[in-house]
């Protein structure tokens, strides 16, 4: 590549698109079992579980019931107690991906795409899980330390990190790249307005309201099930 010559860049939301759960999820239930967070705060999140179990509710309520437990519950922990179960999260997990995903990211980076991830799990745990990946820039929720290098329970830009757009707009500004030939992938309606944004949008076992919005632009899906990739392109005609 040219000197000073602007990268192409692909954005990837981490959770549900490359790794097969929820950072957070694995992450909150590491802290129960290391006994830094209470058992009892699994009941804050159980029957929002077991109503997505049974496809009586959606899995976005479930994700939400978490967040709530973590923020209830990271007020007071150590950051080197927090960070033992973060690194051993992220080395359990590593190679808990998606086939379809894993491969997209590995031809980008041979390709010398800028690897960007953004995730609204605690940036401590994607920078540990996407570092392993090859990603240049990570955007994850950021979490406010006291002197005693506790957690505060607050956070950090929170209105930034829930708009995926303006990230990738920042991005690249500040890291000198170009959304000609730009890659993206999501798999919740939170995704559609950077993937609006993208030269290749891909919707990755999208939930019901991204499948929708990608049906009537003409955006691929991809959803992958078992070991079998199914890939769809179709726009919505009804």
């Amino acid at each position: 590549m040219k000197a000073g010559a602007k990268r192409k860049v692909a954005v990837f939301d981490i959770d549900g698109t490359i790794f097969r759960s929820s950072l957070l999820i694995e992450l909150v239930e590491s802290l129960i079992a290391a006994g830094i967070f209470p058992e009892k705060v699994r009941r804050d999140y159980v029957r929002a579980h077991r109503a997505w179990l049974d496809r009586q509710d959606s899995y976005e309520k479930y994700i939400w019931a978490v967040v709530v437990a973590f923020e209830k519950n990271i007020k007071g922990v150590g950051e080197a107690d927090f960070l033992r179960v973060v690194r051993q999260v992220a080395r359990l997990e590593e190679q808990r991906v998606y086939r379809f995903t894993r491969d997209l990211v590995r031809d980008l980076k041979k390709k010398n795409y800028f690897l960007l991830a953004i995730s609204h799990s605690p940036k401590y745990i994607v920078d540990d899980f996407a570092r392993q990946w090859g990603f240049d820039k990570v955007y994850g929720r950021l979490l406010e330390l006291d002197r005693r290098k506790k957690f505060t329970g607050a956070g950090f830009f929170t209105e930034l990190i829930s708009d995926k757009a303006k990230i990738l707009a920042r991005a690249v500004a500040k890291e000198n790249l170009t959304l000609r030939g730009s890659v993206g992938v999501g798999d919740t309606e939170s995704d559609i307005n950077f993937l609006a944004r993208v030269a290749r949008p891909i919707c990755f076992n999208p939930n019901q309201a991204l499948y929708r919005e990608a049906r009537k632009r003409g955006w691929p899906v991809v959803v992958e099930r078992k070991d079998v990739i199914y890939k769809i392109q179709r726009k919505d005609t009804e």
